[in-house]
């Protein structure tokens, strides 16, 4: 699939030396978690980041002609102990995250428009335990998947009241439904 690409990035991919960094946005209960693949913080898209170094991995992202939902994984490494309860706590299904690839200069600046690469909703952490520190891998699905979701709405006063509460648009549907009218003369 091609891509919109600023004139400064495409640019800087056809540099000779490339410092590829990338970003990834996770909504958790207490808010968002922003990280990059870099050290220290970093501003970007008004917005601060904290930079995890070589601890971000992240799963295959792949794009395909079909319309397919691929998902992907965020992984986070020697992440310790006490954080992990934290992180498993905190994550929850169906929230939103989203990764950007994009290049650096040499003074630590963001080159314009870094490309998004994956946008989807939290499925589920999973945590690999090696003695001290522990590997935290959270799967992100695409939101694709919930065309494969069966719908559980009905059109009965209920389902209206979840939806628009005080609503009394269904609130007689019960009523009529084995009501016998007559139509037009007796």
């Amino acid at each position: 699939m091609a891509r919109d690409m600023s004139a400064m990035l495409r640019t800087a991919l056809e540099e000779r030396e490339l410092r590829p960094i990338l970003f990834f946005e996770g909504e958790f209960a207490s808010g968002w978690v922003r990280i990059w693949s870099g050290l220290g913080d970093l501003e970007w898209n008004d917005r601060r980041w904290t930079g995890v170094g070589s601890l971000l991995g992240l799963g295959s992202i792949e794009e395909t002609q079909q319309v397919v939902a691929n998902g992907t994984t965020v992984s986070l490494s020697a992440v310790p102990q006490e954080m992990v309860s934290l992180a498993i706590a905190e994550a929850q299904q169906g929230k939103p995250g989203r990764v950007w690839l994009g290049l650096l200069t040499q003074e630590r600046t963001v080159i314009a428009d870094p490309i998004q690469a994956f946008t989807g909703r939290l499925d589920v952490p999973e945590i690999a335990d090696a003695g001290d520190t522990c590997t935290l891998t959270i799967s992100y699905e695409n939101r694709l998947l919930d065309l494969q979701r069966p719908r559980s709405w009905r059109y009965t006063h209920e389902s209206q009241q979840i939806l628009a509460p005080g609503d009394q648009g269904f609130a007689f549907v019960a009523a009529i439904q084995d009501k016998e009218i007559t139509w037009g003369r007796g």
